[in-house]
């Protein structure tokens, strides 16, 4: 099959692609489906959320479960303002610090040379073995060793450090050429420079799967909220919403807990539709030696 100008995703239809998409569609329609089931089930009435047998789609959709949503937060003493303010900040910190250390620490590892970086590499890649529930004391320790529990801080420092970020991140820069950055040191370029105007530029793609990673790590957490912060203007939205859903766990309360879920969910997805094409620019260049 031949595409021109050697291009993996031509902008015509070409006959060699009727089989990739007669096999391709099928799957991605298979795996639309939990995301239609999602929207849908936050629009279906009480007799639908509890029909036997069950339904998938909405037959009758209604905004009732949104306005029980508001209702029910109403009746809190915090707003759901307040809640949604707490999380649209820890989240652009974290993202933005998080895709800071990783490119910087990233291209350090990869371009520097300096002692021990191979073992602060080999480091980060044995945090990848961890999971969250076996750091959750340490982290605990840590934080009340701070002194930052009730702080903005304490939703924040536990989830800058990303060891998957950093590896994808690194493993992208291990690609772009030595004689550039080479070249770049020669016109009087220091490292800040070279980092800022050459290597961000060149692992877009890398960033924009880092910044999803680490938006869908820091917008659904609500371990921070659980265990560091008792006050409760400092919580995150996916905490009370999660609070909220259990709080309302009866018959009645399936409704909310299915449009609670829905506006957890939404801004991932609309993340990951604005930087899709940079994240699959990234898995078509993983394999790049």
């Amino acid at each position: 099959m031949a595409y021109k100008g050697n291009n993996i995703n031509p902008q015509t239809f070409e006959k060699g692609q009727a089989k990739l998409i007669a096999i391709l569609l099928p799957l991605a329609m298979f795996m639309l489906l939990p995301i239609v089931f999602i929207i849908c089930h936050a629009f279906k009435p009480m007799q639908e959320l509890f029909a036997f047998p069950p339904k998938f789609f909405v037959s009758s959709p209604t905004l009732d479960n949104f306005k029980k949503l508001m209702k029910a937060s109403q009746s809190s003493g915090i707003p759901i303002s307040r809640y949604a303010f707490n999380s649209i900040i820890v989240t652009v910190i974290v993202v933005l610090a998080s895709i800071f250390l990783s490119t910087a620490t990233g291209f350090a590892l990869s371009k520097l040379k300096f002692k021990g970086k191979f073992m602060l590499m080999e480091i980060n890649n044995l945090a990848l073995m961890f999971v969250a529930v076996a750091v959750m004391i340490p982290r605990y320790l840590t934080i009340d060793f701070l002194h930052m529990t009730d702080t903005y801080w304490a939703h924040i420092l536990p989830l800058l450090a990303m060891p998957v970020s950093l590896f994808l991140v690194k493993q992208f820069i291990d690609q772009v050429p030595d004689a550039l950055i080479e070249a770049a040191y020669m016109d009087g370029a220091n490292d800040w420079k070279v980092y800022y105007k050459i290597i961000l530029p060149m692992i877009k793609p890398a960033i924009a799967t880092s910044a999803i990673m680490a938006f869908q790590q820091v917008w659904v957490n609500t371990e921070s909220s659980n265990l560091y912060v008792s006050d409760e203007n400092l919580k995150t939205l996916a905490f009370y919403m999660n609070t909220l859903a259990n709080a309302n766990n009866s018959v009645a309360g399936q409704g909310i807990a299915a449009a609670a879920q829905l506006i957890i969910f939404l801004p991932n997805l609309i993340l990951f539709i604005i930087l899709q094409k940079n994240v699959m620019n990234t898995m078509a260049s993983s394999g790049i030696k």
